[in-house]
């Protein structure tokens, strides 16, 4: 029933069909700023994009509302392991040119469609990619960051404390969006550990990936934008991204959470989504103890990634 209901979706001819490129990372790895980078290239009124209003928004992989519009199913009535089953066929019939929820007008369509990923790239009981493989995009662009500064902003946003974030990102079986007896707005998301997570994506050979590290986007924003772009194959003068880049600085970012408010800001006194942003802030935010746990864990990726482990940093010389 599913396949001749996503069947109607699919476009006559494959004219005009927009490319669809993964934006995969581990939460709070640079995601959204990238997208917000994304958005404000149609910025054209001399002044940024409302960061709650965004032209451009391809969503989240994992959201309920385009899986139950296109499937016809109410997903609040399958297993989580039957709905992984069947989001395979949503992202190929999003890729064929269907429309969700939030492209209601075709017109309104991108040439590259960028779609944020916190999945890890796993397979459905049924021993296919969870994402369609190529069928489901033409490409992923994976977001990097250094796992110590992940770690006090993922605890800032999910409301726990930095060791529970650690615990989390060391955890192999770690999911998302699966409590017993609550129905997300997400569906279930596998998050196999931070270093797992990125495995998942490096040993795939479905789709072509590019490398985007958090850090290169502070050092280098024009530069490393700009090869992302070229990768997801979006043509873009270098006056937009300049432009794009101004835009969605980060104290632009701030300044417009803190004015009108995020819809993606933790819900909670005080929080804030767009905290601090910096690189190598975990050294004044964790306990050498806390930092240990983290390399401990995840040394191999963190050496494969160019991020320096305290525990081997040369020693400063005398006098």
């Amino acid at each position: 029933m599913a396949g001749a209901a996503l069947a109607r979706y699919a476009p006559d001819g494959e004219g005009g069909v927009t490319r669809t490129i993964w934006l995969a990372s581990y939460p709070k790895s640079g995601n959204t700023w990238f997208r917000m980078l994304v958005a404000n290239l149609s910025a054209r009124d001399g002044k940024p994009l409302d960061i709650n209003d965004l032209p451009e928004r391809g969503g989240i992989a994992s959201a309920r509302g385009p899986f139950d519009h296109l499937t016809l199913i109410d997903s609040g009535l399958l297993t989580h392991d039957e709905i992984d089953c069947l989001r395979p066929r949503v992202y190929e019939a999003l890729a064929r040119g269907a429309q969700d929820d939030e492209y209601d007008n075709p017109q309104n369509i991108p040439p590259v469609r960028f779609v944020k990923v916190h999945d890890a790239y796993t397979l459905t009981p049924k021993g296919e990619p969870l994402l369609a493989g190529r069928r489901g995009a033409d490409g992923v662009i994976l977001i990097v960051r250094d796992p110590r500064d992940v770690a006090p902003s993922l605890a800032n946003h999910n409301g726990l404390s930095i060791d529970g974030a650690i615990a989390l990102m060391n955890n192999p079986r770690a999911v998302y969006c699966a409590k017993p007896g609550r129905l997300d707005t997400q569906l279930r998301q596998k998050l196999p550990s931070w270093s797992g997570y990125l495995e998942s994506w490096f040993d795939q050979s479905d789709v072509p990936l590019h490398l985007v590290r958090y850090e290169d986007m502070k050092a280098d924003t024009v530069g490393t934008f700009r090869r992302a772009l070229d990768f997801a194959g979006r043509p873009t003068s270098d006056e937009d991204i300049r432009r794009a880049v101004g835009y969605a600085d980060f104290a632009e970012l701030r300044r417009q959470e803190e004015d009108k408010g995020f819809n993606e800001t933790p819900r909670r006194p005080g929080g804030l989504f767009f905290r601090r942003g910096e690189v190598g802030a975990w050294r004044d935010e964790l306990a050498p103890e806390q930092a240990r746990l983290i390399e401990a864990a995840h040394a191999p990726m963190m050496r494969r990634l160019g991020y320096e482990l305290a525990s081997e940093a040369p020693l400063a010389r005398a006098g």
